[in-house]
């Protein structure tokens, strides 16, 4: 009897739901309302799989064992039943009716980015990931922090490297130099895609994974509930350090996040003095170098390796190399702005001009190169403007794209102006402020960036057109507000130029004194 009850015990044990979560080989709760419901709709299948599993088997060898011939027993002789196919064709019907019900409840509410609290974008790039904060002024970029040492485990690699060095940490591959930090029971939707090629944002504590992809928005969102760290990885194979590419998520509580926000805002201040100080100091060869190789080791050793004998032909030697020996203009060029056609990427935006100049100068001195060339910022400072690239450092010191436009257009809101000239303007400045989103078309990125071509915000009421430029979207913070960014004579211009362009052909024209009225609301 002792045995009995045990038995029963440790089969209850074996299928209560806490028991399966435990499990590592199990699919984990996480923590969010999402992969609850994710994690519910697994095991209610895996529940029906393991009912049918009994069933059939069950049948087959009760049927095995008792009706064998050596008990005398003779087939049944009968063509078909009419009952048993009509019941083991309406018992899946109901089965995949009960399974599809919550699948499609859960599948729905996974695609609801309505109402958000906090936007990201995520770009993916070979092998890190980028994030960008909308409203915040908050960007950077995450890389993985586990030492070299630790994964880079061939013969002959390393070896001056002391073994304790070398020892895997807690979270080996899996930690990064910066955590996208996000609060907590606030919705935060996320805006996934790809600079170079298709990876897949991944963190299955929040039941989110999301292909990125190049020239496309797809998107996600997640409500955590528990303050905490936690880790994904890229789940798309992108190139050669695909496994190299972690993502962790700190989950901070409200008031921690506003103060990590502060924190960001206080850093990048403090970078873009620095960044202006750097300008006008001169470096030592000391300096350079070892600030150098450490941006090196972070950002360009994983194709062009620690010897700098690089993954020929894909990812070209530096040791002894024509850039790294050669002009040093060149070299900054192409550490600035990358090389089309290759898997040399741009760096302006990653980078600030001081760690520009130092990895330039380590390898140009580095490996018995030993040009003895220093690059000092104001060198790089120089390269861009001639380049009329402006956006080195922004990653570091994130700035507004906001244009100067107040004197663009004298601003005079009584003036009535005409269709053409309005025409004129407003694809002037669609070009210039929406097009990058709506793309010159009109055809939108959706579901991010939706098409104005046909929409009901174009085709629909006047003030609601205008309201939506001006103030921007409580629903959708990617359309910013352009009130600060457009003078009342642009917006009027590009509302018109919406309503008019690529077949909506409304026939409307929105003067400047419509928009001061609505700005005064």
């Amino acid at each position: 009897m002792k045995r009995r009850n045990l038995g029963w015990l440790s089969l209850g044990s074996i299928l209560s739901s806490s028991a399966w979560a435990d499990m590592q080989l199990n699919l984990t709760k996480g923590v969010t309302e999402v992969s609850r419901d994710v994690y519910d709709l697994h095991m209610l299948s895996m529940y029906i799989c393991i009912a049918i599993g009994v069933v059939v088997f069950g049948a087959m060898f009760w049927s095995m064992v008792f009706h064998r011939k050596s008990k005398g027993v003779k087939a049944a002789d009968f063509h078909e039943s009419t009952k048993v196919e009509i019941l083991w064709t309406a018992i899946p019907i109901v089965i995949l009716i009960a399974m599809a019900v919550p699948a499609t409840k859960t599948l729905i509410e996974m695609e609801n980015n309505d109402n958000s609290d906090v936007t990201i974008q995520v770009t993916g790039s070979q092998w890190k990931w980028h994030y960008k904060y909308f409203d915040q002024d908050i960007e950077f970029y995450s890389v993985l922090s586990t030492p070299r040492p630790q994964y880079e485990t061939q013969e002959g690699k390393h070896l001056d490297v002391d073994a304790g060095d070398k020892v895997k940490g807690d979270n080996y591959l899996l930690e990064v130099d910066r955590h996208l930090v996000i609060p907590v029971n606030k919705k935060v939707r996320f805006l996934i895609t790809s600079d170079d090629v298709i990876h897949a944002w991944w963190v299955p504590a929040f039941a989110v994974k999301q292909d990125a992809i190049p020239g496309f928005i797809n998107e996600a969102w997640t409500k955590v509930d528990e303050p905490g760290i936690y880790r994904g990885q890229c789940a798309e194979l992108c190139g050669k350090d695909h496994g190299f590419m972690p993502i962790v998520v700190e989950v901070l509580s409200e008031a921690n996040y506003a103060t990590w926000l502060d924190e960001q805002h206080q850093m990048n201040a403090q970078a873009a003095e620095a960044e202006k100080a750097s300008l006008t100091a001169e470096a030592s060869m000391e300096e350079l170098m070892t600030l150098g190789e450490t941006t090196y080791v972070a950002y360009c050793a994983a194709c062009h390796q620690v010897s700098g004998a690089g993954l020929p032909p894909a990812f070209p030697a530096l040791k002894g190399s024509s850039v790294a020996l050669g002009s040093i203009e060149g070299h900054i060029d192409i550490v600035l702005n990358g090389k089309s056609g290759s898997g040399m990427q741009a760096y302006g935006k990653q980078l600030s001009m001081k760690q520009i100049a130092a990895v330039v100068t380590y390898e140009r001195n580095a490996w018995g190169n030993d040009t003895g060339e220093k690059v000092q910022a104001s060198d790089v400072k120089n390269a861009d403007e001639g380049s009329g690239n402006a956006e080195v450092g922004t990653a570091t010191t994130p700035q507004k794209a906001e244009e100067p436009v107040a004197e663009a257009l004298p601003e005079d809101l009584s003036k009535i102006y005409s269709e053409d000239e309005l025409m004129v303007i407003g694809e002037e400045v669609y070009i210039r402020a929406c097009a990058a989103c709506h793309q010159p078309a009109g055809t939108g990125l959706p579901p991010a960036f939706p098409a104005l071509k046909g929409s009901p915000i174009a085709l629909g009421d006047i003030a609601v057109h205008i309201d939506m430029v001006v103030n921007g979207s409580k629903k959708n913070p990617a359309m910013a507000a352009f009130s600060n960014q457009l003078t009342k004579t642009e917006i009027a211009a590009v509302v018109t130029y919406e309503r008019n362009a690529w077949g909506n052909n409304t026939g409307d024209l929105v003067q400047p004194a419509a928009v001061d009225a609505a700005s005064a609301k």
